[in-house]
């Protein structure tokens, strides 16, 4: 009886000029990556870094950089004018299909990793299998499935809510039960529910804290969607691992930071996920409502870098034109006003995003053991940011996406 083999795929060598390693120090020259299948096997320089036998792919004058991490998106969501109305047309069918479309411009554009923060029917744990089984084209995925909401509140139409601390534990429960990766919790309103507003607290602290020792004590963590001041306040104080937007909205303007509350934050490492990044779209422009408001969202994210919180970018995407699903990388270049230069800026898309979420062992780095999300771009993006936008190669799972990919490349 004689045993087939196949033969083992050769090893391939990434060649550029530079390297970002997503831990946010200087630029390395002239690296050699070597990948094995789906993972880095080592980081070398030069021709001695090359192995005999492997696949080299020169990308002269490139810098490589790890995948970008999105820690907020909507799948579900089609950054269309109508995002609720056209997602409440389909199907469920018809809605895999588009989140997977979605979920491929992503990736096409550069963000290998996204954190879904609210689908319905948990379906983004349908587009994380197909990633899981094989689809290279897909991001890895990090899902929440349905957030937990109050009765009527935000994003209610999602399809589950929850009320009072038996309610919200058997709601983590049961998600948990589903296999989500992360518990998402509405801890104010928010703008895409008609009667919700997000300067109001949708949950006291108690209820938010029976949220984080029922998730904790499933090993799962705990993010809460929070503009207003009192929810932001009501999430830390209740222990939430990261706080979403965290705007300090007002019904007219922005509060100032509570004395004492960021020293609270950066004790507890609670991380911010930061709404930043628009792409410019003719005929469509951020809401005046934010739009007026941005200096004051600025000024607040100042003082939260200054003070030493972990600041990453989670974009909403999927909520607006100007919000498509690769609208990471315009994050990049628009983090300046906070006094982010471009390795700091890249380090919260990359290293520090994948801590947050859970997968800092093996996504946001280019290092021995990691998984090979690789981008290569032309340029420098730590001296010029905008660099980000001139992709030359993504890499997914070690695996280089078709220039077709999905429409995220020239985005």
């Amino acid at each position: 009886m004689t045993t087939q083999t196949s033969p083992r795929p050769r090893l391939l060598v990434l060649r550029a000029r530079h390297l970002f390693d997503g831990g946010g120090g200087p630029l390395r020259d002239d690296p050699a990556v070597v990948v094995d299948g789906g993972r880095i096997v080592s980081v070398g320089q030069g021709p001695a870094g090359v192995p005999d036998g492997a696949d080299v792919v020169d990308l002269p004058g490139a810098t490589l950089l790890p995948g970008l991490v999105d820690s907020h998106v909507h799948l579900a969501f089609d950054a269309s004018t109508r995002p609720v109305t056209r997602l409440g047309e389909r199907d469920d069918a018809a809605a895999y299909e588009a989140m997977c479309v979605a979920a491929r411009a992503a990736a096409a554009g550069g963000v290998t990793t996204v954190r879904d923060l609210g689908d319905r029917g948990y379906l983004a744990l349908r587009v994380r299998a197909a990633a899981r089984g094989g689809d290279h084209t897909l991001p890895d995925i990090v899902a929440a499935g349905v957030p937990i909401t109050t009765p009527g509140g935000h994003c209610h139409f999602l399809g589950e809510t929850a009320a009072g601390a038996a309610e919200l534990r058997a709601a983590v429960r049961a998600r948990a039960e589903r296999g989500v990766d992360v518990i998402k919790v509405m801890a104010s309103g928010g703008h895409m529910t008609a009667g919700s507003r997000p300067e109001l607290a949708q949950y006291s602290v108690d209820e938010l804290r029976a949220v984080v020792e029922q998730a904790h004590g499933l090993g799962l963590r705990v993010t809460a969607h929070a503009h207003g001041t009192s929810a932001i306040v009501a999430a830390a104080e209740a222990g939430v691992d990261s706080l979403e937007h965290a705007t300090f909205m007002t019904a007219e303007s922005v509060d100032d930071i509570p004395e004492g509350l960021l020293d609270t934050i950066v004790a507890r490492g609670i991380a911010l996920s930061l709404t930043f990044g628009t792409l410019p779209v003719d005929g469509h422009a951020v809401p005046p409502s934010i739009a007026t408001r941005m200096p004051r969202f600025i000024a607040n994210a100042t003082r939260m870098r200054a003070a030493g919180a972990r600041i990453v970018i989670g974009t909403d995407a999927g909520i607006a034109p100007v919000k498509p699903h690769f609208v990471l990388r315009h994050a990049v270049p628009q983090l300046a006003p906070l006094g982010m230069g471009g390795a700091e800026a890249l380090h919260a898309v990359t290293a520090r995003a994948a801590e947050v979420i859970g997968l800092g062992h093996r996504k946001g780095r280019i290092a021995a053991g990691y998984d090979a999300d690789i981008l290569a771009v032309a340029g420098d993006p730590v001296a010029e940011p905008a660099a980000i936008h001139r992709l030359l190669a993504v890499y997914v799972r070690g695996v280089r996406l078709a220039a077709d990919a999905g429409t995220g490349g020239q985005g």
